[in-house]
């Protein structure tokens, strides 16, 4: 696994159109977001999310692999969004939560069985800049520590880049060091029927 140390305050560009050109050619890649450390890869590239898949098979199995998008309009491309959900989003966007929308008909191969999908905008520089050079969305999933069977309900997140490192060096190709990341995951809001509803409170307050 290569290690890139880059600066939310100044993401270096050279750096990160090479981590895209990573991730554009199946590459797994750990990286930082508003709330604790997530791995992702390409949304659009099967064989990558097969390997997701493959390493998390427990997030997959209770469909918590989301996607990343770089604003409100792309994440319109992939799901059904109404007026009065994309207000709300963009109140609170970008910003560390997970919106579960209605799912569209563009949706990558692996979520096109499901009714409704999670939808990230993470308020990262870091990030967002690597979503810009990418221009695809990011299948994404928290970075948490394994569990023992029956412990699923003691869920710890990594939140140093150097134990990440030595943890999860193979199950990734490239890991984004933005720093120390944070302990709490993004506040989880169900909108697909219409209504409001926080299923996970987490590190972002919803402003209705």
């Amino acid at each position: 696994m290569q290690t890139y140390k880059l600066y939310e305050n100044n993401p270096n560009t050279k750096i990160l159109s090479e981590i895209a050109d990573v991730i554009r050619d199946g590459g797994i890649v750990i990286y930082p977001t508003d709330s604790v450390y997530a791995i992702g890869c390409d949304a659009l590239n099967q064989h990558a999310v097969e390997k997701i898949y493959q390493y998390r098979k427990e997030e997959a199995k209770m469909s918590r692999l989301s996607i990343i998008c770089k604003d409100i309009s792309q994440a319109d491309e992939y799901t059904k969004i109404s007026k009065e959900q994309f207000k709300l989003m963009h109140r609170n966007l970008p910003g560390p939560f997970t919106f579960i929308l209605e799912a569209g008909l563009k949706l990558p191969k692996v979520f096109r069985s499901r009714k409704t999908v999670g939808i990230r905008i993470p308020n990262n520089k870091i990030l967002q800049a690597l979503l810009e050079e990418l221009d695809n969305p990011i299948l994404t999933t928290s970075l948490k520590l394994p569990v023992e069977e029956g412990d699923e309900n003691e869920i710890s997140y990594m939140t140093d880049p150097f134990l990440i490192e030595e943890t999860f060096q193979n199950q990734a190709d490239i890991l984004i060091d933005g720093g120390y990341g944070k302990e709490m995951p993004s506040t989880v809001v169900d909108l697909s029927d219409e209504e409001v509803n926080i299923i996970r409170q987490g590190a972002g307050i919803l402003e209705k």
